[in-house]
């Protein structure tokens, strides 16, 4: 990035696309379809490297939270932790290397992981503050779509990032 406004414009943009994708589908089924924010974190952690998706989760989080404010705090904290997770597991899987190649394995694991766990974590708090019932068949539907929809989403990242966009201008002057 060559400014704090192009990361800026970056995080709006993949923020606000989060955004308007979660807003158009009920709960729950906004969780079953969680590649389009997976494809958006994974990407911004590469592009906008530090803290890059924990940023842009922080944008589509505030604007969901605006839009459904009882659900607030709830959706703040998960999009949040969803943003730590991506970038975290980036960093701990080494998944871009000195060359700027994003290796596939690696991605789709980190995806596969962080989509997974904030899948769980999220309707494990939802059933918990009694804002969704039990449902075994909705939980093994949840985790399982979740973790399909994560690792489709970490290898369209990579292919995305490794075609197409790891040599764009504006991402030239990056260290």
């Amino acid at each position: 990035m060559e400014s704090s406004t192009e990361r800026l414009s970056i995080a709006t943009l993949f923020g606000s696309v989060i955004f308007v994708s979660k807003v158009f589908l009920p709960s729950p089924f906004d969780k079953m379809v969680i590649v389009v924010h997976a494809v958006f974190l994974g990407l911004s952690s590469l592009m906008l490297k530090r803290f890059g998706a924990t940023y842009v989760a922080a944008v589509g989080g505030i604007l969901t939270a605006l839009y459904r404010p009882a659900f607030a705090p709830f959706t703040l904290s998960l999009a949040l932790l969803y943003g730590l997770f991506v970038d975290c597991s980036f960093y701990l899987l080494k998944v871009n290397s000195p060359k700027r190649v994003a290796k596939t394995g690696r991605i789709v694991i980190s995806m596969t992981l962080s989509t997974g766990l904030i899948g769980f974590l999220g309707y494990y708090a939802s059933t918990l503050f009694e804002l969704l019932p039990r449902n075994p068949v909705l939980e093994a539907s949840l985790l399982a779509i979740g973790t399909i929809n994560g690792a489709i989403a970490g290898y369209l990242v990579s292919v995305l990032w490794n075609k197409h966009l790891k040599n764009t201008r504006f991402l030239q002057n990056q260290p």
